[in-house]
């Protein structure tokens, strides 16, 4: 796999590389990272030649947008394609409180997938990222609000679209039969799939990606370490973002083992399972680090034989 060429998503004009930085980590994700250390990983990813990027007001309450921004307004704006989501404002009190970030910044982030909800999100986060306009906008985790979504938010982002203030709409969640129903709305350009096509969950090739490979819809990978059991497995690993059952990492030990009998970490064939469906376009992978962000594009670059993939079905270890 080569992580730097430049893919086309779906239809669309927008192009990305096979692999995405996931800005997730930067807004403090379990532990403090700092302004300079988080740009410091957006500037070296960018010198390896990452041009593809993702956040989202939820990441660090607001963090992860403003450590990013500064980092890539000093870039060519068409040299690179630009993620964040809608769904969530972020207020003082805002009640969809998260343990999970370690840096506070005084706001919180409440539900919204009104129209005009919507059209404020994408505002506030041009504002802190210090851009006028990001490529693509993802619906996020509209789980509960599916009525809402489909008929104040989705034809929000429509609007957005044809007036060219976004270039592809798109939807990221971590369940796979609700990206699906939002693709038939004929609406989506592209989906971020989060933890279910991965080497420890296929859930998604059983609709959603024969779906997007049929209608032309981009899906983009992420998720795919699950929070941490597959890049790091044993005792004490997390899988979505709780602890992993003994029994997932003792399926994560076995995938490893097959993996190295093959010389192929398992950090680089989870990166690379993905791109086995035809239907997935690039993969995102968090980076916390400089350190991260490399390692990330070598695991990317590591040839990875087709007989792997063989053996691990043959070993009943994926389907």
């Amino acid at each position: 796999m080569n992580p730097l060429e430049r893919v086309r998503l779906g239809r669309t004009p927008v192009h990305v590389t096979r692999l995405g930085l996931g800005l997730a980590p930067l807004g403090g994700l379990y532990s403090v990272v700092g302004d300079d250390a988080a740009r410091a990983t957006v500037e070296h990813a960018w010198q390896l030649g990452v041009r593809f990027f993702d956040t989202a007001p939820l990441y660090g309450n607001g963090l992860s947008e403003r450590r990013a921004g500064p980092v890539l307004a000093g870039k060519p704006r068409e040299a690179f394609a630009l993620s964040t989501k809608v769904g969530r404002l972020l207020r003082p009190g805002g009640a969809d409180t998260q343990e999970i970030w370690a840096e506070p910044t005084g706001v919180t982030p409440v539900f919204d997938f009104s129209a005009a909800g919507v059209r404020r999100s994408y505002a506030e986060s041009l504002d802190r990222l210090g851009l006028d306009r990001v490529d693509v906008l993802h619906l996020h985790d509209p789980d509960e609000h599916f009525d809402q979504t489909v008929h104040e938010a989705l034809p929000a982002l429509v609007e957005l679209r044809g007036q060219g203030r976004i270039s592809a709409v798109s939807a990221g969640m971590n369940q796979a039969g609700m990206l699906a129903d939002l693709v038939r709305t004929g609406e989506l350009d592209a989906v971020l799939l989060a933890g279910r096509f991965t080497l420890l969950d296929q859930s998604g090739a059983d609709e959603l990606l024969p779906l997007c490979a049929e209608r032309g819809v981009s899906v983009i990978a992420a998720g795919v370490f699950n929070s941490g059991l597959l890049a790091t497995p044993g005792p004490g690993a997390t899988f979505d973002y709780a602890p992993a059952d003994p029994g997932l990492v003792d399926r994560a030990l076995a995938i490893r083992k097959v993996c190295r009998r093959h010389g192929v970490p398992l950090r680089a064939a989870a990166i690379q399972f993905p791109f086995t469906h035809p239907a997935v376009t690039c993969v995102l992978v968090g980076a916390r680090s400089p350190v991260e962000a490399e390692d990330a594009v070598a695991m990317s670059s590591v040839p990875v034989p087709g007989v792997l993939w063989a053996d691990l079905r043959a070993e009943g270890l994926i389907t």
